[in-house]
């Protein structure tokens, strides 16, 4: 197959780590998080009921990946009793374009992938008989 555009060395390349990254932001639940806490500082609770279908151990698991990546910040308060504070960084900040960029190309594309894989299936269905 041929390309169709040339490669510069100035554009950027898909590397380990890059994907190692990207997997980790876009992961089943780090996407829904951003979101929510791109709205305002939530605590671990008020993201669980903001996203309702994910568990106790999902959530703390992509808390801590996306803290450690700098998107997000744990604040402990020292209100009575401790209450733990998620908020988004200034770095976590600048996924909201994309993450609505997202947003809004799965909406206006959903109903062409819907028809491709109504399609797919049906031959899939017709390959099979």
């Amino acid at each position: 197959m041929q390309e169709t555009a040339p490669h510069s060395s100035d554009s950027p390349q898909l590397t380990e780590q890059h994907r190692e990254l990207l997997d980790q932001m876009l992961d089943k639940w780090s996407l829904q998080i951003l979101e929510a806490l791109c709205e305002r500082p939530l605590r671990f609770n008020e993201l669980r009921r903001a996203i309702p279908i994910v568990t106790q151990k999902p959530l703390t698991a992509a808390l801590r990946r996306l803290e450690r990546n700098g998107m997000v910040e744990r604040i402990v308060t020292s209100t009575r009793p401790i209450a733990v504070e998620y908020r988004i960084t200034r770095t976590g900040k600048t996924l909201q374009d994309l993450i609505d960029a997202l947003l809004h190309w799965t909406t206006v594309t959903l109903p062409a992938v819907e028809r491709a894989r109504a399609r797919f299936d049906d031959q899939e269905e017709m390959r099979s008989v």
